[in-house]
């Protein structure tokens, strides 16, 4: 089978795209024939924390395709059947904080950049009909982030105020269309002319230039919750914006993982911080039920075939995107 490796060197010097053969499922696991896979920053992030030194690994975490192949007592699905993937091994039940050994697809076992994948059938779920197939093979993974980050953790409900920064990636896509959904009022913020207007036709009450005064862009108004998964580059500005006993809710940190925090501050304004990542089975069907109610589809950025893994690559590393970058596999 045909698949996107990594191997040998770190970074994107260990990337290749060659055959490889295609696995065969054991006791309670599917094999599925992938038809799209979704890219996400973790695929970035994979290509240095996976070493030389280990063993060579298929990226990927999000993917949709047909049941072709069934291991031993397996008997929930059948073959031909749409599945989409949830791409979290281990969390089935909802919970404080992911179980002890709760792993993703795609590092460090083999992912959904190929032609084929197994996986636990417990990770295979029916495709929302309403969605197609490049819809389906790409939210996984950013949509499950959003929902445990906005509703379990933030406890965003109607009428709430919410800032989301850095817009454009697939998470804070997400993220704006699940709070708005929820009815919540939805700020967003970007350096991108672009991907602020996108935000605003996306239905964002307003988009604030990143390198402007939040503050004074908002005339002063404060914020119920914050959504933060930028980092370094945009924590004190998010914290600044938050209303007294807001909660500013982190996921993410792709403009450097240390802050420095005024605790004095902190405390003062009775503020709650609170972490977030993926999130359980329970949460995955929660989510998919809330998309199909509101008939939510992913934003399509661009597709690319597996051949052409490297544009992909490139356009995510450069943040050129808004939304959800996909492989078309057949």
């Amino acid at each position: 089978m045909r698949a996107i490796i990594h191997e040998g060197f770190a970074g994107f010097d260990g990337l290749s795209y060659r055959n490889i053969e295609a696995p065969h499922p054991k006791a309670g696991e599917v094999r599925i024939r992938l038809k799209t896979a979704g890219l996400n920053h973790r695929d970035l992030f994979v290509l240095n924390r996976h070493q030389p030194s280990d063993p060579p690994v298929i990226l990927g975490s999000d993917g949709a395709g047909v049941i072709d192949e069934i291991g031993e007592g397996v008997h929930e699905v059948n073959k031909g059947e749409e599945v989409i993937i949830n791409p979290g091994i281990g969390w089935q039940e909802n919970s404080d904080a992911p179980p002890e050994g709760f792993g993703i697809v795609g590092f460090p076992g083999d992912g959904t950049f190929a032609e084929y994948i197994v996986l636990p059938v417990e990770n295979v779920h029916p495709k929302p009909a309403y969605l197609t197939w490049e819809e389906a093979g790409v939210f996984s993974l950013a949509a499950l982030t959003a929902y445990r980050a906005l509703f379990t953790r933030g406890k965003v409900q109607k009428g709430m105020k919410v800032l989301i920064p850095g817009i454009g990636s697939g998470v804070a896509t997400f993220l704006l269309q699940f709070a708005k959904a929820a009815g919540a009022v939805v700020y967003v913020t970007s350096r991108s002319d672009a991907k602020r207007q996108a935000a605003l036709e996306l239905g964002a009450d307003r988009a604030i230039d990143s390198s402007q005064d939040w503050a004074e862009a908002l005339d002063g108004e404060k914020v119920d919750t914050v959504i933060e998964s930028v980092g370094a580059a945009t924590f004190d500005k998010s914290l600044s914006q938050l209303r007294k006993g807001g909660t500013l809710v982190t996921f993410g940190a792709s403009a450097g993982d240390s802050v420095e925090l005024d605790l004095r501050s902190f405390f003062y304004g009775q503020y709650n911080m609170l972490g977030s990542t993926m999130g359980s089975a329970e949460e995955y069907k929660d989510m998919i039920g809330f998309m199909e109610k509101h008939e939510i589809k992913p934003v399509l950025d661009k597709s690319y075939s597996l051949e052409q893994f490297a544009e992909g690559f490139k356009r995510l590393e450069g943040a050129e995107q808004f939304g959800k970058i996909s492989f078309h596999i057949e």
